[in-house]
């Protein structure tokens, strides 16, 4: 079976994607969405001044806010209906994920299938509207205050009101987009509109390092050292994502009649990074939900408002060690969601298979659990890396926040995940194809 699904995966090829219509439309249509997406990211807010924005975004881009702009893909720096992006959502996620963990109703309503997912979806649909209009307004009020009172051209109440109605339409358009996108398109939603917007800002970012080396900023071997780190931290995230720690599992033999069965050996792959690109999204949605406030408030607030704010700047301690802390959290916190061990172990006993050595039941999910917080621990400790020395690089450097760990770890990971999938279409064309072949040799 295995020798088969390999030639399989070796044989396909172009002329095998021509054919798989399917795949073609769900294609399409992901980047039909992801093409709205990109309109939608320059339509402006309505009653703000955009050369005044401009103007001072640009002294507050070397902070937090950039990064908050670079996963909006430029559309926070521009203001425009899009700016909040889907962070609320994710926010909302994990408020819901993690009073699932503490709640035994939610618990509960959890495990009734179609039925309790669809009631979970939509307490965070109510989560995100929530958590998208106390943000709007806090963007609303910084407005009305940057600029010398100059960004905003009728600041009142009216303005207030028409800023919360716009980036609550746009996040939650943005939210059913990428719901739509994982449902009739390829890859995750919300993970394919962040990649988007990296992606998109890539080539002005670069074009910027480039310039900087050309007016002296920047020295031409720092800005190839850059690169060249860049490139490595690809080849380390996609060599660490690949990683696997495969427990062998065995299955006795069994006597059906005059034959017997079973006795074949197989593996159960446990990834080094179970969570994925999730912790630091997470920790960034987590972080950027009270500063976003803080640092368009900065100056125009009460004086402890900027002491915080000069504290959680990019390169600082205080930030850095939050963030590193969420980062850990959360590749904890996932992988527990992902991956039972007590389920596993039940799974394995129920259909008679166990790990050599290994007692099959409570004995079989302690070992489970101790092989992947070993692999968690090492997860984490990749994640943080990836994630922390290009930050300290980019504070002490000012290179463009896309060269930095997190926005690779979000291209390259979405990147592999989207081609995993599409290699699965094409698989599954293929072996369609190979099944209606053989029922018309079966009937000649």
């Amino acid at each position: 079976m295995t020798s088969a699904a390999e030639q399989l995966a070796t044989s396909i090829n172009f002329g095998a994607f021509a054919k798989a219509t399917e795949l073609k439309k769900r294609i399409w249509f992901t980047l039909g969405a992801l093409i709205v997406y990109r309109l939608g990211t320059y339509i402006p807010l309505p009653g703000v001044d955009p050369v005044v924005l401009e103007d001072v975004f640009s002294q507050q881009a070397g902070g937090i806010l950039g990064m908050f702009d670079m996963f909006a893909g430029g559309a926070l720096s521009r203001m425009t209906i899009f700016a909040l992006n889907i962070m609320p959502y994710i926010s909302a996620s994990i408020i819901m994920q993690l009073l699932t963990a503490v709640s035994p109703q939610l618990e509960q309503l959890k495990k009734e299938g179609e039925t309790g997912r669809k009631k979970i979806n939509q307490y965070t649909r109510y989560g995100t509207v929530a958590i998208t209009a106390l943000q709007a307004y806090g963007i609303a009020v910084g407005l009305e205050g940057m600029g010398e009172g100059r960004a905003v051209m009728d600041p009142g109440w009216f303005f207030r009101f028409t800023t919360v109605i716009t980036l609550v339409g746009g996040t939650m358009f943005l939210m059913w987009l990428g719901e739509q996108i994982t449902a009739r398109g390829v890859g995750n939603g919300i993970s394919l509109i962040i990649f988007s917007g990296i992606v998109a800002e890539l080539p002005s970012a670069l074009a910027g390092t480039l310039e900087l080396g050309r007016t002296g900023a920047l020295s031409t071997v720092l800005i190839v050292v850059l690169l060249a780190l860049s490139v490595a931290v690809i080849f380390f995230i996609v060599f660490v994502e690949r990683a696997q720690r495969r427990i062998v599992v065995q299955y006795p033999k069994r006597q059906q009649g005059n034959r017997m069965t079973g006795g074949e050996s197989s593996h159960l792959p446990l990834k080094v990074n179970t969570a994925g690109v999730i912790p630091p999204i997470f920790a960034s949605s987590i972080l950027l939900m009270p500063i976003t406030v803080i640092g368009f408030s900065a100056g125009q607030g009460p004086d402890w408002l900027g002491t915080v704010a000069a504290y959680m700047g990019r390169g600082q301690p205080a930030y850095l060690a939050i963030y590193i802390s969420l980062i850990v959290f959360f590749a904890f916190f996932y992988t527990a969601i992902v991956f039972n061990p007590a389920d596993t172990a039940d799974n394995l006993k129920k259909y008679g298979g166990f790990v050599p050595g290994i007692r099959p039941g409570k004995n079989t999910a302690e070992y489970l659990d101790r092989v992947l917080t070993r692999l968690t621990v090492v997860g984490a400790a990749y994640l943080a890396a990836v994630c922390l020395l290009p930050e300290l690089l980019i504070s002490q450097y000012s290179v463009p926040f896309y060269f930095g760990g997190t926005s690779l770890l979000i291209v390259v990971t979405v990147t592999m995940d989207t081609v995993a999938q599409v290699h699965s279409h094409l698989l599954a064309h293929q072996y369609e194809g190979l099944i209606k072949k053989s029922k018309l040799r079966g009937r000649r």
